[in-house]
């Protein structure tokens, strides 16, 4: 879970330091967004295989469906592109209904 005494510590710093620890992990990186998003392009979440987080890429359960989507990705060291959207029967399911779109590049770190 992100601690709440963290909000301003950079999440390529935290994989630093996650890996020094001996975690796997994964990055998961905005690389577009249209319309309405909470997080602007550039903004990025770092995930080990547990589900710990830190970092903000969208908000809400559009965090959660990436965080979950990572785990996967560190287990199977195949990154991802996912992609949530008002059109999209999924963004509704996330919670992405603000008439926005994001695209999420979620990758293992080794």
């Amino acid at each position: 879970m992100s601690a709440p005494d963290s909000p301003h510590l950079n999440p390529l710093d935290i994989a630093a330091a996650w890996t020094a620890e001996g975690r796997q992990i994964a990055l998961a990186t905005v690389v577009e967004t249209w319309g309405s998003a909470p997080r602007q392009a550039g903004s990025q979440l770092v995930i080990d295989a547990e589900g710990n987080f830190e970092g903000s890429v969208s908000g809400g359960c559009v965090e959660g469906a990436v965080i979950a989507e990572a785990v996967d990705v560190i287990a199977s060291n195949n990154p991802r592109m996912l992609e949530f959207g008002v059109a999209d029967e999924t963004a509704w399911r996330v919670g992405l209904s603000c008439g926005g779109r994001i695209k999420v590049f979620v990758e293992p770190l080794v």
